[in-house]
């Protein structure tokens, strides 16, 4: 099977021109993604025909555990960077709409002089804030008995907590809070530190990957979950970092739609034997 490996502030995918969802499965997603024994990535991304007309391709998103998400933020200015390359009269256009099964979303590539990377806005599609969450976790630290989170759905689910514990608490509540029984499909927990109304320090715990360099979708959480608190402005842009990076986040209102700026660069192409 040919590939090709792009990353987007750190997190990294593997991403295969395909014409069928079962091109790749679970299993054989899991075993590319391992750093070890595979190609290595946090996910898979299929490349699709697309099922409407206008659209330029449809993403299917496998995670490194072989689970299927909804959206991946990172993972679509990938996608579009790819399809900007590899077709390039398709891909290069101004707003170009890929089909996800969180909806579609519009992306506009500038490309780098070298072709081999991008800076990528993308349209996120509604942020809606589901509000708060008291999740009793036992055995923790006084101050996490109860973790406060904000409900934030970006097309997929997300939990953001606007207080930042040690990256040991992080380690140890992440996946307890991640496949906790009030998220029954998995949910991607976000820890903020919000420096001021224009900047936000946050790390994510993603479903089905762990703790990752960057998560698009998370950073889009964050920041409506600050502007709900009133600490940062809708419309505003908000600078969010990540252990790999800098993305820009625009939330217009509470319940409308986020746009992301950030860059996506091609990693390396190659061929890899798939196991059945």
């Amino acid at each position: 099977m040919d590939f090709d490996k792009y990353q987007g502030i750190g997190n990294d995918f593997i991403i295969v021109d395909a014409q069928s969802d079962h091109d790749v499965s679970p299993e054989q997603a899991a075993q590319l993604c391992d750093r070890r024994f595979g190609i290595g990535a946090d996910g898979v991304i299929l490349v699709l025909p697309p099922r409407e007309a206008n659209h330029a391709a449809r993403m299917r998103v496998l995670n490194a555990d072989g689970s299927i998400p909804e959206m991946c933020g990172n993972g679509i200015r990938c996608m579009a960077l790819h399809v900007a390359r590899t077709r390039p009269a398709v891909g290069a256009q101004h707003q170009v709409v890929y089909e996800t099964d969180a909806g579609p979303r519009t992306c506009a590539v500038g490309l780098t002089p070298d072709a081999l990377g991008a800076d990528v806005t993308v349209g996120m599609g509604p942020v809606r804030i589901l509000g708060d969450l008291r999740l009793g976790l036992t055995g923790e630290p006084s101050e996490w008995a109860e973790v406060d989170l904000l409900g934030v759905d970006v097309g997929n689910p997300h939990a953001v907590s606007l207080r930042r514990p040690s990256a040991a608490i992080i380690d140890r509540i992440g996946p307890r809070l991640a496949t906790h029984e009030a998220f029954p499909e998995g949910a991607n927990i976000g820890f903020a530190d919000v420096k001021d109304r224009s900047f936000i320090d946050l790390v994510v715990w993603e479903r089905g990957v762990g703790l990752t360099l960057a998560c698009g979708t998370g950073a889009c959480a964050a920041v409506g979950a600050a502007c709900a608190r009133g600490l940062a402005s809708w419309g505003e842009p908000v600078t969010v970092k990540l252990p790999g990076g800098q993305l820009t986040i625009w939330v217009t209102a509470e319940g409308g739609p986020a746009r992301m700026r950030g860059p996506a660069r091609h990693v390396f192409s190659g061929r890899v034997d798939v196991g059945g």
